[in-house]
């Protein structure tokens, strides 16, 4: 999971992410659940801003989600702003390691932190995928530094 120490400045890819009013419990809270709607709708257009991506997308290769995990840290209310910051960890032939983490633009706290994991898969073939690592998507790796 996501080390709470991680700043924005450690993700190269960040959307603002508007809460709805819909999308809040009896309590006036942002429901948690929602979390995973919110980095997924982040997560599938990040594959829209990597050229090296969508030639993968293009010959049929996708990602498959096998694995999700997060982590609630702080509510989010109606009038809340999120910003949510998006990262490859680690990419290699077989899969795709994708963090998020979202941060409520109020109070400046991390709200919650999201670690997926995807496997390449090949909708033609309909069997898993190896894929070379490109440059250009390493590109989208978690800095160990700030920028």
């Amino acid at each position: 999971m996501v080390s709470k120490q991680y700043t924005p400045e450690y993700f190269p890819n960040w959307t603002q992410v508007l809460v709805c009013f819909k999308d809040m419990d009896a309590l006036s809270h942002f429901n948690n659940i929602l979390f995973n709607s919110y980095f997924k709708k982040v997560r599938i257009r990040l594959p829209l801003e990597i050229s090296a991506w969508l030639e993968h997308i293009e010959r049929k290769r996708y990602v498959m989600l096998r694995k999700s995990t997060n982590e609630y840290l702080t509510p989010i209310l109606n009038s809340d702003t999120l910003f949510n910051y998006s990262s490859i960890d680690r990419v290699d032939a077989s899969r795709i390691n994708v963090l998020q983490v979202a941060y409520n633009s109020n109070t400046e706290q991390l709200s919650s932190t999201a670690e997926t994991i995807g496997t390449w898969f090949d909708l033609q073939t309909e069997l898993s995928d190896q894929i070379s690592t490109s440059k250009v998507l390493l590109n989208y790796l978690l800095s160990s530094t700030p920028n």
